[in-house]
């Protein structure tokens, strides 16, 4: 009898052991259900955003600079301010004072387009200058220089010029060393500029 009620108690203890193992398990089961579920519910939204960010940033990029491009008139570059010395520079190197000036046909407007083109080609912001007189005008074109400011240059001749109205455009001219102008037989007092960029 004794053996009987050891088994008994032996039994009841596994039963025991086993409903205490049930539960926990349970317990156990349900809090690793949980922890991973929220562990992977953190990793996967985490790996989604990064995802989508990455795929928004490229797409938001290409789409950025199509856009930019459209409204920038088709440059597809920026451009920039030089110092004096880059637009002498450029000047220097451009080669539109060779062109010849023809009555009617290819004038200053036109030396002034060329050079405001080539500078944009070469990066650079350029502006095209409309100088009125009483009894015509002239066109130049100027650079907004980071180290001098505002520079303006006759493109005929790459001659530095500082316009100042009231005052008579050839006596406005830096002329190249050993050259000379003479005063013209119209009037050419300025009575405007206007800075086109």
């Amino acid at each position: 009898m004794i053996w009987l009620k050891r088994i008994s108690i032996l039994v009841g203890v596994l039963i025991l052991i086993s409903i205490g193992s049930l539960f926990l398990y349970g317990v156990a089961y349900s809090d690793g259900e949980e922890a991973g579920y929220n562990n992977g519910y953190s990793i996967g939204k985490a790996d989604s955003y990064n995802l989508g960010e990455a795929d928004g940033y490229i797409s938001g990029k290409a789409d950025g600079y199509d856009e930019g491009l459209e409204a920038g008139l088709g440059h597809g570059y920026t451009l920039k301010d030089p110092t004096y010395s880059q637009a002498v520079a450029f000047l220097t190197e451009d080669k539109t004072d060779n062109n010849k000036y023809i009555e009617d046909s290819y004038v200053c407007s036109h030396f002034a387009r060329d050079v405001d083109n080539n500078a944009e080609e070469e990066g650079f912001r350029c502006a095209y200058v409309g100088i009125n007189y009483p009894d015509g005008g002239h066109s130049i074109i100027a650079f907004d220089t980071i180290d001098k400011g505002l520079v303006y240059f006759d493109p005929q001749t790459d001659e530095g010029v500082n316009p100042d109205i009231g005052k008579r455009y050839y006596q406005c001219v830096e002329p190249k060393p050993g050259y000379y102008y003479e005063e013209p037989s119209y009037d050419d007092t300025i009575v405007d500029i206007l800075v086109i960029w």
